[in-house]
C-alpha cells in the first residue's frame, strides 16, 4: 500500500512539474491519492484495534497466571492440612491401640483392683461434672456480660460522642472507658454537671445487677501535675476515682460495699504520651463491672458440685 501511494505521488509530481497533465488526469490521481490515504488511515485504525486486543489478551493472561498461583498456594495448603490430619489419625489410632491393650490388661485384675477402678471412675465422673459446671458458669457469665454491655451502650448512646466513651467485654468483666473531659474539669477531681448525668445512667444498670461489684480506676497522662492540692499524677488519679465512687454512693444510692476506688496514675497507658491525641486518650476514667470475689470462691469449691 505504501509503494502504491509513493508511485501515485511521484507521478503527480512529475506531471505537475512538466505541466503536461490534463485536469481530468490530475483529478483521477487526486482521487487515487485520497483513496490510498483513506486506506492507510483505516489500516492505522485496524492496527490500533489489534494492539488494544493484544493488550487485553496480555492482561487476561496475567490475571490467569495470578489465579493459577493462588490456586496452587491453596492446593499446597490443603495438602499440608491433609498431611496433618493423617498424622493426627495415626496418633489417635496408636492411642486407641494402647487403650485397648490397657483394657485387656484390666481383665486380669483382682476384685480389689476392680473396686479401685470403680472408685477412680467415680472420681473422674465427679471431675467431669465439675468441669461442666465451670463451663456452664462461664457461658452464663459471658451471656450476662454481653447483655450488660449491650444495655450500657443503649443507655449511654443518647447525647454522648463515640470518642468520649468505650464499652467492651474483657474476659469476665465489662469495662467502660470515659474521657476525662466528659467527667472532670482540667487538672482537678471536680466533676462536671455532665458527669452526674452520665454516672446516673451507669448507676441504673449497676443497681439492676446486685451480684456485681464496681471498680473505678483513674488514669492520667505523663505530664507532671502543677496544682498544690495534688502531689503527683498518682494523687490526682486516686482523687478522681474517689470522686466518682462518692457520686455513685451519695447521689445514686449504690451500696458502698460494692464499690472500689483505685488510681493508676500515668501508667497502663493506652496510647503514646508524645502527642496531644495520645495524652487525651490516656486521661480517662475506667469503670469495671465484675462479679463479686466470693462468687468465684463458691464456684471453685468442689463441695458445691452436684452429686
Amino acid at each position: 500500500m505504501n509503494l502504491r501511494l509513493y508511485v501515485i505521488l511521484c507521478g503527480a509530481v512529475v506531471m505537475t512539474a512538466t505541466s503536461c497533465v490534463s485536469k481530468k488526469t490530475l483529478e483521477a490521481l487526486q482521487a487515487d491519492y485520497d483513496m490510498a490515504n483513506a486506506e492507510l488511515q483505516k489500516c492505522g485504525e485496524d492496527l490500533s484495534t489489534q494492539l488494544k486486543m493484544l493488550k487485553q489478551c496480555e492482561d487476561e493472561t496475567q490475571r490467569l497466571k495470578s489465579d493459577l498461583a493462588t490456586a496452587e498456594n491453596q492446593l499446597n495448603l490443603r495438602e499440608e492440612q491433609i498431611t496433618d490430619l493423617r498424622e493426627q489419625v495415626s496418633d489417635l489410632r496408636s492411642l486407641r491401640d494402647k487403650q485397648v491393650e490397657q483394657v485387656g490388661d484390666l481383665t486380669v485384675l483382682s476384685q480389689s483392683a476392680n473396686e479401685n477402678i470403680k472408685e477412680t471412675l467415680g472420681q473422674l465422673e465427679r471431675k467431669d461434672q465439675y468441669i461442666n459446671l465451670l463451663q456452664s458458669a462461664k457461658s452464663k457469665a459471658d451471656s450476662i456480660n454481653l447483655a450488660l454491655a449491650v444495655n450500657l451502650k443503649s443507655v449511654l448512646a443518647d447525647g454522648i460522642a463515640d470518642n468520649d466513651i468505650d464499652i467492651k467485654v474483657d474476659k469476665t468483666v465489662v469495662m467502660i472507658n470515659l474521657s476525662d473531659k466528659m467527667l472532670f474539669n482540667s487538672g482537678s477531681a471536680d466533676l462536671t454537671p455532665r458527669a452526674n448525668q452520665v454516672l446516673g445512667k451507669i448507676a441504673q444498670i449497676v443497681e439492676s445487677r446486685p451480684g456485681f461489684e464496681v471498680m473505678v480506676e483513674g488514669y492520667t497522662d505523663d505530664r507532671p501535675i502543677s496544682r498544690a492540692c495534688y502531689k503527683d499524677n498518682w494523687d490526682l488519679s486516686v482523687s478522681r476515682a474517689t470522686s466518682v465512687v462518692r457520686i455513685l454512693q451519695n447521689n445514686f444510692n449504690i451500696d458502698p460495699n460494692r464499690l472500689i476506688a483505685a488510681g493508676r496514675g500515668e501508667y497502663n497507658a493506652l496510647a503514646s504520651n508524645d502527642t496531644p491525641e495520645g495524652r487525651q486518650t490516656n486521661r480517662r476514667t475506667r469503670i469495671i463491672i465484675l462479679p463479686k470475689v466470693d462468687q468465684f470462691y463458691d464456684l471453685l469449691d468442689p463441695d458445691n458440685v452436684p452429686n
